[in-house]
Parts: C-alpha cells; structure tokens; sequence
C-alpha cells in the first residue's frame, strides 16, 4: 500500500473512531446512569491515545457534550464552560500516553481526568452558584456536597478507561495487525 492510501485509511478508520465515541458518549449521557457515570472522559484520553489528528481528539469530548446537551439542556455558562474544559483535558493528556513507551500511564491518567473535573467544575459551581459564600468556608462546604459524584466520576473514568482500553489490548491479543504502530 502506497503512502498516500496508507494516509487515506488512517483518516478513515481515525474518523469511524471519532463517530463510535461520540455516538457512545452522547448515547451513555442520554440513558439512565448514576451521576457523572460517563464515558466521556475516558473517550477523550482514548481519542487522545488513538487518534492521529490532536484536533480530532479534543472534538470527540466537546461533539458529545453539545450533542448530548442539546437534548439534556444547556446550563450556566461559567459551569458549561469547565464542564467542557475538564473534558477535553483527557485528550491532551492522552498524548502524553501516546508519547510515553509506557501505555501503563492509561489508568493514573483516568484518575487524574477525574480528579480535574472535580476540581474545576466544583470551582466553577463555588464561584458563579450563588449557593455558597465566597470565601475558603464556601468552596470547602462545596468540595465536600461534591464527594458522592466525585466517586462516580471516579469509578465511572476507571470503568470506561478499562473497557475501552481493555477492549484494544483484547482485540491486538485476538490477532490484530501487529504493525499498526497506535495500537497499545
């Protein structure tokens, strides 16, 4: 296969990537589950990991949030914007994994996306709720009515990073092509 057909399937196969996590995304957000039990995050890191374009990676969070959201419904705009922030930082994390000769950095990353998330959504609810007062007292009491989803968040992006991961490393096990140099 010649170089420029090699470059046609790779923008093929990065674009069905694309659409399955979206779809997944958007679909996992519209069904019943426990409060931020999503796969978002961890298909950001997994875009970031897999995909050949960084621009196609970051899309993959924020088409699925605005997808999904658009049938959800929008919310305040200071708390949309680190929602959607914290989302698409897995993807530029998971080039660091891509970069790194060791893939095992996957699951720390996944805890560490939730550990941003947590951080500056609850930051962003802190500063522009108007339910808690705005000083060290406020965004305490904050964190703390935050602790049950941050155990989601958390399970959730350990769960997803697991299965989508999992999912490659199975199906490179099964006999997939070995020289396909993004496949974990």
């Amino acid at each position: 296969m010649d170089q420029e057909a090699r470059q046609a399937t790779v923008k093929t196969l990065d674009m069905g990537i694309v659409l399955a996590l979206v779809a997944m995304d958007v679909i996992a957000r519209l069904l019943p589950h426990a409060p931020n039990f999503t796969p978002v995050a961890a298909s950001a890191l997994f875009a970031g990991v897999f995909l050949g374009s960084r621009l196609l990676a970051l899309t993959v969070p924020l088409a699925a949030m605005g997808l999904s959201d658009s049938v959800i419904g929008f919310y305040d705009w200071h708390v949309m914007v680190a929602v959607y922030v914290a989302l698409a930082l897995p993807a530029v994390l998971g080039w660091f994994a891509k970069s790194s000769s060791r893939r095992i950095l996957v699951l720390p990353l996944a805890v560490v996306s939730s550990v941003i998330f947590f951080v500056m959504t609850n930051f962003a609810v802190w500063m522009s709720s108007g339910m808690y007062p705005h000083d060290v007292a406020g965004l305490l009491k904050c964190s703390v009515a935050a602790i049950p989803f941050f155990q989601n968040t958390l399970m959730g992006d350990t769960f997803w990073a697991i299965a989508l991961f999992g999912t490659v490393a199975i199906w490179q096990a099964a006999g997939s092509p070995r020289n396909n140099p993004r496949v974990v």
